[in-house]
């Protein structure tokens, strides 16, 4: 069980490292989404990303030590 912690910290350090980026991915994936379901569920992709972008802004803020991911949640 290991080897998913270690794959997990540097999933961990690369969003620390690499959060705008990761952010970016996020936007493209639910652009894709929203074409391929042809505006269906445009509001539920969006909540969805903007959970998910949320999240790895707090990660990356608490892996740098910063104040934004020291809410004790996540």
């Amino acid at each position: 069980m290991s080897g998913i912690g270690d794959a997990f910290d540097k999933a961990k350090k690369a969003a620390a490292d690499h959060g705008e980026k990761l952010a970016d991915g996020v936007d493209k994936a639910a652009g894709f989404a929203k074409e391929k379901t042809g505006g269906a569920h445009d509001d539920t992709i969006d909540k969805a990303g903007g959970a998910a972008t949320e999240y790895l802004r707090k990660q990356a803020a608490k892996e740098r030590g910063e104040d934004g991911g020291a809410d004790g949640k996540g």
